[in-house]
């Protein structure tokens, strides 16, 4: 699933059916190549969903038992959570200072919130395989050189 495709998903509580926050971005660990916590709008409770805290990732909505499991995140999510930490609009460098383009869109399995792949944008496109992530800063995200 692409987070494009993601973004703006109802995520609702599955003891009330209520609608109790909106997708609006992803916080992803470079070092686990994975999704770990969903940023959120219009929740009452907090900014955070952690990945671990959710129940299912469908094609139309996010699923939660209840809002209790929306929050700060904590610690280890705010760490990620900074703009210089977002993937979406960076350059992409390999680990040998090859630009190969910016990130146009990320693909995750919504079962495991792994990164699949980096989708290249700007005429480039092409997809950068999300195993070769090795770190995400607030100039580019860096990917291993392919053999």
């Amino acid at each position: 699933m692409l987070f494009s495709k993601a973004n703006r998903h109802k995520v609702v509580s599955s003891s009330t059916a209520a609608t109790v926050a909106k997708v609006s971005g992803f916080v992803v660990d470079p070092v686990s190549r994975s999704v770990v916590a969903v940023r959120l709008k219009k929740a009452e409770k907090g900014e955070f969903l952690r990945w671990a805290d959710l129940v299912a990732f469908g094609a139309d909505a996010v699923t939660v038992t209840d809002d209790s499991v929306i929050g700060d995140g904590g610690p280890d999510v705010s760490a990620l959570a900074g703009k210089a930490h977002r993937v979406l609009g960076k350059r992409v460098l390999t680990s040998g200072g090859d630009e190969l383009g910016k990130v146009d869109d990320v693909d995750f399995d919504p079962e495991t919130g792994t990164i699949t792949s980096l989708v290249l944008g700007k005429g480039a496109t092409a997809e950068v395989a999300g195993d070769r992530l090795i770190g995400i800063g607030s100039y580019a995200v860096v990917v291993r050189e392919t053999p």
